[in-house]
Protein backbone atom coordinates (compact mmCIF):
# COMPACT_ATOMS: atom_id res chain seq x y z
CA UNK A 1 0.00 0.00 0.00
CA UNK A 2 1.55 3.08 -0.75
CA UNK A 3 1.61 5.58 1.93
CA UNK A 4 -0.10 8.90 1.25
CA UNK A 5 1.50 12.28 2.14
CA UNK A 6 -0.78 13.09 5.05
CA UNK A 7 0.01 9.79 7.08
CA UNK A 8 2.40 10.32 9.22
CA UNK A 9 5.75 7.54 9.40
CA UNK A 10 5.01 4.45 12.08
CA UNK A 11 1.46 4.41 11.75
CA UNK A 12 0.65 0.95 10.64
CA UNK A 13 -1.86 1.09 7.95
CA UNK A 14 -3.37 -2.45 7.80
CA UNK A 15 -4.93 -1.00 11.51
CA UNK A 16 -8.18 0.43 11.52
CA UNK A 17 -8.42 3.58 13.26
CA UNK A 18 -11.31 5.13 14.94
CA UNK A 19 -10.63 8.34 13.21
CA UNK A 20 -10.56 7.60 10.30
CA UNK A 21 -13.53 5.26 10.46
CA UNK A 22 -15.44 8.41 11.65
CA UNK A 23 -13.95 10.28 8.65
CA UNK A 24 -15.07 7.39 6.17
CA UNK A 25 -18.75 7.86 7.78
CA UNK A 26 -18.62 11.47 7.45
CA UNK A 27 -17.72 11.22 3.44
CA UNK A 28 -13.87 12.03 3.86
CA UNK A 29 -11.17 11.16 2.38
CA UNK A 30 -9.02 10.53 4.91
CA UNK A 31 -9.58 6.83 5.28
CA UNK A 32 -8.45 3.19 4.20
CA UNK A 33 -9.77 0.25 2.80
CA UNK A 34 -9.21 -1.79 6.38
CA UNK A 35 -11.11 1.56 8.08
CA UNK A 36 -13.08 1.02 5.38
CA UNK A 37 -14.18 -2.28 5.45
CA UNK A 38 -14.19 -2.10 9.34
CA UNK A 39 -17.13 0.34 9.26
CA UNK A 40 -18.94 -1.43 6.47
CA UNK A 41 -18.81 -4.28 8.87
CA UNK A 42 -20.59 -2.48 11.60
CA UNK A 43 -23.16 -0.74 9.17
CA UNK A 44 -24.48 -4.22 8.69
CA UNK A 45 -26.04 -4.00 11.98
CA UNK A 46 -26.42 -0.35 12.10
CA UNK A 47 -27.30 0.73 8.16
CA UNK A 48 -27.96 4.53 9.83
CA UNK A 49 -24.13 4.77 11.37
CA UNK A 50 -23.72 7.83 8.89
CA UNK A 51 -26.39 9.98 10.39
CA UNK A 52 -25.71 8.96 13.92
CA UNK A 53 -22.51 10.92 12.70
CA UNK A 54 -23.67 13.50 10.49
CA UNK A 55 -26.70 14.25 13.52
CA UNK A 56 -23.81 14.45 15.80
CA UNK A 57 -21.71 16.89 13.84
CA UNK A 58 -24.80 18.88 13.82
CA UNK A 59 -25.32 19.33 17.10
CA UNK A 60 -21.69 20.21 17.70
CA UNK A 61 -22.21 23.29 15.66
CA UNK A 62 -25.39 24.39 17.47
CA UNK A 63 -23.77 24.03 20.32
CA UNK A 64 -20.84 26.00 19.50
CA UNK A 65 -22.71 28.77 18.14
CA UNK A 66 -24.64 28.54 21.54
CA UNK A 67 -21.64 29.07 23.36
CA UNK A 68 -20.26 32.10 21.15
CA UNK A 69 -23.88 33.56 21.91
CA UNK A 70 -23.38 32.79 25.69
CA UNK A 71 -19.76 34.72 25.89
CA UNK A 72 -17.66 31.73 25.69
CA UNK A 73 -15.08 31.95 22.63
CA UNK A 74 -12.63 29.31 24.14
CA UNK A 75 -12.67 25.81 22.73
CA UNK A 76 -11.02 22.26 23.98
CA UNK A 77 -12.14 20.08 22.18
CA UNK A 78 -10.82 16.66 23.08
CA UNK A 79 -11.23 13.64 21.19
CA UNK A 80 -11.17 15.33 17.99
CA UNK A 81 -10.50 13.26 15.08
CA UNK A 82 -9.68 14.47 11.53
CA UNK A 83 -10.75 17.72 10.91
CA UNK A 84 -13.55 17.46 8.36
CA UNK A 85 -15.58 20.75 6.90
CA UNK A 86 -17.83 22.49 9.63
CA UNK A 87 -15.25 21.45 12.12
CA UNK A 88 -15.10 23.67 15.55
CA UNK A 89 -13.06 26.44 14.73
CA UNK A 90 -14.56 27.21 11.35
CA UNK A 91 -17.50 27.26 13.23
CA UNK A 92 -16.44 29.21 16.18
CA UNK A 93 -14.46 31.66 13.91
CA UNK A 94 -17.24 32.53 11.73
CA UNK A 95 -19.38 32.99 14.58
CA UNK A 96 -16.74 34.83 16.91
CA UNK A 97 -13.36 36.40 15.33
CA UNK A 98 -11.66 35.87 18.05
CA UNK A 99 -12.48 32.67 19.40
CA UNK A 100 -9.90 30.32 20.29
CA UNK A 101 -9.76 26.69 19.39
CA UNK A 102 -7.76 23.67 20.94
CA UNK A 103 -8.01 20.20 19.46
CA UNK A 104 -6.56 17.34 21.06
CA UNK A 105 -6.33 13.97 19.76
CA UNK A 106 -3.94 10.80 21.03
CA UNK A 107 -4.15 9.42 17.35
CA UNK A 108 -1.20 10.38 15.52
CA UNK A 109 -2.81 10.20 12.18
CA UNK A 110 -5.67 12.85 13.59
CA UNK A 111 -2.76 14.83 14.51
CA UNK A 112 -0.65 15.10 11.91
CA UNK A 113 -3.52 15.67 9.81
CA UNK A 114 -4.33 18.44 11.93
CA UNK A 115 -1.09 19.99 12.16
CA UNK A 116 -1.69 20.25 8.00
CA UNK A 117 -4.77 21.54 8.20
CA UNK A 118 -4.03 24.39 10.64
CA UNK A 119 -0.84 25.57 9.61
CA UNK A 120 -1.75 28.71 8.65
CA UNK A 121 -4.38 29.16 11.81
CA UNK A 122 -3.02 31.66 14.31
CA UNK A 123 -5.57 31.02 16.93
CA UNK A 124 -6.60 27.09 16.50
CA UNK A 125 -3.86 24.65 17.32
CA UNK A 126 -3.59 20.75 18.03
CA UNK A 127 -2.19 19.17 20.88
CA UNK A 128 -1.14 15.27 21.06
CA UNK A 129 -2.59 13.96 24.54
CA UNK A 130 -5.21 11.59 26.08
CA UNK A 131 -8.06 12.30 27.33
CA UNK A 132 -7.48 9.53 30.02
CA UNK A 133 -4.64 11.84 31.33
CA UNK A 134 -6.21 14.96 31.82
CA UNK A 135 -3.30 16.58 33.54
CA UNK A 136 -1.20 15.82 29.96
CA UNK A 137 -4.19 17.74 28.41
CA UNK A 138 -4.34 20.83 30.46
CA UNK A 139 0.09 21.45 30.66
CA UNK A 140 0.11 20.94 26.81
CA UNK A 141 1.72 23.65 24.87
CA UNK A 142 -0.68 24.24 22.81
CA UNK A 143 -3.49 25.09 25.30
CA UNK A 144 -0.91 27.30 27.38
CA UNK A 145 -0.94 29.49 24.28
CA UNK A 146 -3.92 29.81 23.10
CA UNK A 147 -6.62 29.31 26.27
CA UNK A 148 -6.99 31.28 29.44
CA UNK A 149 -8.75 29.15 32.24
CA UNK A 150 -8.71 31.46 34.20
CA UNK A 151 -11.90 32.20 31.74
CA UNK A 152 -14.78 30.34 30.74
CA UNK A 153 -13.44 27.51 28.54
CA UNK A 154 -16.45 25.14 26.30
CA UNK A 155 -15.16 21.90 26.99
CA UNK A 156 -16.10 19.89 23.87
CA UNK A 157 -16.50 15.51 24.85
CA UNK A 158 -18.41 14.91 21.59
CA UNK A 159 -18.69 11.09 20.46
CA UNK A 160 -15.61 10.08 22.81
CA UNK A 161 -16.10 9.12 26.27
CA UNK A 162 -18.01 5.90 24.94
CA UNK A 163 -14.44 5.16 24.41
CA UNK A 164 -13.63 5.25 27.84
CA UNK A 165 -14.21 1.82 29.38
CA UNK A 166 -15.35 2.55 33.05
CA UNK A 167 -11.31 0.63 33.94
CA UNK A 168 -10.54 3.73 32.47
CA UNK A 169 -12.05 5.93 34.87
CA UNK A 170 -14.01 8.20 32.46
CA UNK A 171 -15.83 9.75 35.50
CA UNK A 172 -12.78 11.07 36.90
CA UNK A 173 -11.54 12.38 34.15
CA UNK A 174 -14.21 15.00 33.25
CA UNK A 175 -14.27 15.65 37.38
CA UNK A 176 -10.32 17.02 36.57
CA UNK A 177 -10.91 18.59 33.66
CA UNK A 178 -14.18 20.45 35.00
CA UNK A 179 -11.96 21.56 37.96
CA UNK A 180 -9.37 22.99 35.74
CA UNK A 181 -12.53 25.36 34.14
CA UNK A 182 -13.14 28.80 35.30
CA UNK A 183 -16.86 29.25 36.50
CA UNK A 184 -19.14 29.90 33.20
CA UNK A 185 -17.16 27.21 31.43
CA UNK A 186 -19.49 24.84 29.87
CA UNK A 187 -19.43 21.06 28.62
CA UNK A 188 -20.66 20.18 25.57
CA UNK A 189 -20.83 16.61 25.14
CA UNK A 190 -22.56 13.14 23.12
CA UNK A 191 -22.68 9.80 24.02
CA UNK A 192 -23.65 6.67 22.21
CA UNK A 193 -26.15 4.42 24.16
CA UNK A 194 -29.13 1.64 23.35
CA UNK A 195 -31.62 4.08 24.13
CA UNK A 196 -32.92 5.16 21.01
CA UNK A 197 -31.52 3.40 18.30
CA UNK A 198 -34.16 2.01 16.24
CA UNK A 199 -33.48 -1.43 16.24
CA UNK A 200 -33.45 -4.56 18.94
CA UNK A 201 -31.10 -4.08 21.15
CA UNK A 202 -29.10 -7.41 20.30
CA UNK A 203 -28.80 -6.42 16.68
CA UNK A 204 -26.63 -3.17 17.78
CA UNK A 205 -24.86 -5.05 19.86
CA UNK A 206 -23.19 -6.38 16.33
CA UNK A 207 -21.54 -2.97 15.86
CA UNK A 208 -19.86 -3.10 19.25
CA UNK A 209 -18.51 -6.20 18.76
CA UNK A 210 -17.25 -4.65 15.42
CA UNK A 211 -15.20 -1.76 17.56
CA UNK A 212 -14.28 -4.48 20.20
CA UNK A 213 -12.71 -6.78 17.53
CA UNK A 214 -10.33 -3.65 16.46
CA UNK A 215 -9.53 -3.06 19.89
CA UNK A 216 -11.51 -0.20 20.27
CA UNK A 217 -14.41 -1.31 22.58
CA UNK A 218 -17.42 1.06 22.36
CA UNK A 219 -19.23 1.34 25.68
CA UNK A 220 -22.82 2.21 25.39
CA UNK A 221 -24.22 3.53 28.48
CA UNK A 222 -27.66 4.97 30.17
CA UNK A 223 -29.09 8.13 30.45
CA UNK A 224 -28.31 8.03 33.92
CA UNK A 225 -24.60 6.82 33.21
CA UNK A 226 -24.77 9.84 31.15
CA UNK A 227 -25.92 12.11 33.35
CA UNK A 228 -23.21 11.71 35.34
CA UNK A 229 -20.85 13.35 33.57
CA UNK A 230 -22.86 16.09 34.32
CA UNK A 231 -22.16 16.08 37.98
CA UNK A 232 -20.67 20.21 38.59
CA UNK A 233 -22.51 21.31 35.86
CA UNK A 234 -26.01 22.66 35.77
CA UNK A 235 -28.03 21.72 32.60
CA UNK A 236 -28.57 23.73 29.77
CA UNK A 237 -31.68 23.84 28.43
CA UNK A 238 -33.54 21.51 27.03
CA UNK A 239 -30.98 19.51 29.11
CA UNK A 240 -29.86 15.62 28.22
CA UNK A 241 -31.81 14.69 25.12
CA UNK A 242 -31.32 12.81 21.52
CA UNK A 243 -29.24 15.32 19.17
CA UNK A 244 -32.10 16.45 16.93
CA UNK A 245 -33.87 17.67 20.21
CA UNK A 246 -31.03 19.79 20.81
CA UNK A 247 -32.37 23.17 20.14
CA UNK A 248 -32.82 21.94 16.69
CA UNK A 249 -33.20 24.52 13.68
CA UNK A 250 -35.18 22.20 11.16
CA UNK A 251 -38.38 20.30 12.66
CA UNK A 252 -36.79 16.94 14.35
CA UNK A 253 -39.67 14.70 12.99
CA UNK A 254 -37.56 15.53 9.85
CA UNK A 255 -34.66 13.66 10.47
CA UNK A 256 -33.68 10.45 10.22
CA UNK A 257 -34.72 7.73 12.58
CA UNK A 258 -31.31 6.88 13.54
CA UNK A 259 -30.61 10.39 14.15
CA UNK A 260 -32.22 9.71 17.73
CA UNK A 261 -29.46 7.37 18.31
CA UNK A 262 -27.49 8.26 22.02
CA UNK A 263 -27.50 11.31 23.74
CA UNK A 264 -26.33 15.00 23.51
CA UNK A 265 -26.22 18.09 26.35
CA UNK A 266 -24.59 21.11 27.06
CA UNK A 267 -23.86 21.88 31.08
CA UNK A 268 -22.57 24.96 32.68
CA UNK A 269 -20.15 25.25 35.54
CA UNK A 270 -21.39 27.38 38.12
Amino acid sequence: MDRPAWAPPGIDLSVPSVSRIYDYYLGGSHNFEVDREAARRAMEFLPGLPKIMQANRAFMRRAVRHAVAEGVTQFLDIGSGIPTFGNVHEVALAAAPDARVVYVDHDPVAVAHSKAVLADEERVDIAAADLRKPRDVLHSPPVARLLDLDRPVALLLVAVLHFLEDSDRPYEAVEELREALAPGSLLILTHASFEGIPVPEEQAGGTVGVYRDIRNPLVMRSRDQVARFFDGFEMVEPGLVSMPHWRPETPPEQEDPYAFSGFAGVGRKG
